[in-house]
């Protein structure tokens, strides 16, 4: 498994996302998700949405996927936009 196809995956299950994926090994990944489809739900909502789009992949050719979701709202917040 690569970045580039777990990235792919995602996106065309929500293709608003920006999604930058890492991984070294072939089976561990971390991955950001940036969605407004996101806004109003909890973390683990969210988690099980980009699980959604992998797939019979997680357990399998994806060992661990570490994620960090977040709406662009949010992403702009923890990026330090807008501090002033």
């Amino acid at each position: 498994m690569d970045t580039q196809t777990i990235t792919d995956l995602i996106q065309q299950g929500l293709p608003d996302a920006v999604v930058r994926v890492q991984g070294d090994d072939g089976v561990h990944f971390e991955a950001l998700v940036v969605s407004a489809a996101f806004a109003g739900k909890l973390p683990l909502a969210r988690h099980r949405m980009v699980y959604a789009t992998l797939g019979a992949l997680m357990g399998r050719e994806i060992h661990a996927l570490a994620l960090d979701t977040k709406t662009p709202d949010e992403h702009a917040r923890a990026s330090g936009a807008g501090a002033g």
